[in-house]
């Protein structure tokens, strides 16, 4: 079987950037996208390139169809907003829990060999102790949250249980070139960047002081590609951020830093659902999959802010 690979989500931030160094790789690439918040134009210099399939991880025939002949499964596609799980619980459940399931069974019907699955920091919540590893209180404040916590533990029976090979990453806050600053659930970094050149107030949740574990989506797609390919990577979980802890306040200094702009902050109210402080440790990455994030966050401003500057 040729090296053939499948990226669920593959037309979104972290999905495009994944296919991209699949491609650089040499290996063969088939993109599986609904569309409904990635793009078409983030794979547009490589559209000759892959394989893309339009449809749903819901969609049975579709997900059949792009799973054919493939080795190794990155699956990224979901609803991916935490405000969106609390307003429509139900969809949030219906993509990241049912489609993960459909994901994992579909895979294992096609003969892959490993899911990676993509997890999310925002299993651990509130719960007390900083930094975060893998053993910490899990604390889920969200829908979200408590779906992917669903898909890394569905992981573990499949791994253990069901002859197919998962591994879960447990990103913190990822950032980085394709990543929209627009929309209702856009993230803090390109809406910052995005703000700063309009030389436009941004406004924060909260008292700013909240703390995130940054991570650029260059080290992100380097531990897909580890946990992919990692001996002792099944069945487990793993930390994916930068293990440095950043306040909000920073960061909005950083940019302004990087931008050569001064940056003007009011602020609004907390976020329902939304985490106080959060930081990784990420030692088991790096002892297992050789895990080591290169990009920080600095550099990752860096880029980040040259991107949106040429898409303007």
């Amino acid at each position: 079987m040729s090296d053939r690979a499948l990226v669920t989500g593959g037309a979104g931030f972290i999905g495009s950037n994944l296919v991209r160094a699949l491609l650089d790789e040499g290996t063969e690439v088939v993109v599986l996208d609904d569309l409904s918040t990635g793009s078409t134009s983030n794979l547009e210099s490589i559209a000759s390139e892959i394989k893309f399939i339009e449809g749903s991880i819901l969609d049975a025939e579709a997900l059949k169809r792009a799973l054919e002949g493939v080795e190794r499964v990155f699956h990224l596609a979901a609803q991916v907003s935490v405000p969106a799980s609390m307003n429509d619980p139900a969809h949030n459940d219906a993509v990241n829990c049912r489609g993960t399931q459909q994901v994992f069974e579909t895979a294992r019907a096609a003969g892959a060999r490993r899911v990676v699955y993509s997890a999310s920091c925002a299993v651990y919540g509130n719960a007390p102790g900083l930094p975060k590893h893998e053993g910490s209180t899990l604390s889920p404040e969200s829908p979200y949250a408590a779906s992917k916590y669903y898909g890394e533990v569905l992981g573990g029976v499949w791994s253990r249980s069901m002859g197919l090979e998962v591994a879960s990453l447990r990103y913190f806050n990822v950032f980085g070139a394709r990543q929209s600053p627009t929309g209702g659930y856009a993230a803090a970094i390109p809406i910052f960047v995005q703000r700063t050149l309009d030389k436009a107030p941004i406004t924060i949740h909260g008292d700013g002081l909240q703390t995130r574990d940054f991570v650029h989506v260059d080290n992100v797609v380097s531990a897909n590609l580890l946990a992919s390919r990692a001996e002792d990577a099944p069945g487990l979980v793993f930390n994916i951020g930068s293990g440095v802890q950043t306040s909000i306040l920073e960061l909005t200094q950083k940019i302004a830093e990087v931008i050569g702009e001064p940056t003007q902050v009011s602020h609004s109210e907390a976020r329902l659902g939304d985490v106080r402080h959060s930081v990784a440790d990420i030692s088991l990455a790096q002892s297992t999959l050789g895990y080591a994030p290169t990009v920080d966050l600095m550099t990752g401003l860096e880029r980040t802010v040259a991107w949106q500057r040429e898409q303007r």
